[in-house]
């Protein structure tokens, strides 16, 4: 068994650059780790065996940012809001359920 069971990795760079998109430049990455991490924490996900929430630098994947990744699984999502990260908490954090919507790799894309 590994130290956690999953791994929330959330892109907070920033390039601040007009011809090139990146997670964090207007600090939308920094109000979702801050958001994901005080509720999660609130409804006790995270510790050893449990969840481990991370910021990270560039994941590769500007274009589709802002952006965040849970492993095992390997779900990419992406999100505006709030509402946006609160389902990603209830749905897949907890209930282990992909957001269908905010998916950036949906299922039925690798079927085409």
């Amino acid at each position: 068994m590994s130290y956690f069971d999953r791994h929330l990795f959330i892109c907070a760079n920033a390039r601040h650059d007009a011809c090139k998109q990146s997670c964090n430049d207007n600090d939308e990455a920094t109000t979702a780790i801050d958001f994901i991490r005080g509720n999660a924490k609130k409804m006790g996900l995270i510790g050893p065996g449990k969840l481990r929430i991370t910021q990270t630098g560039c994941l590769g994947r500007c274009e589709s940012g802002p952006l965040m990744v849970i492993y095992p699984e390997g779900r990419w999502y992406t999100y505006v809001d709030e509402e946006d990260l609160q389902d990603i908490l209830d749905q897949d954090l907890v209930q282990g359920q992909a957001v269908e919507r905010l998916l950036i790799d949906p299922p039925e894309a690798e079927n085409e």
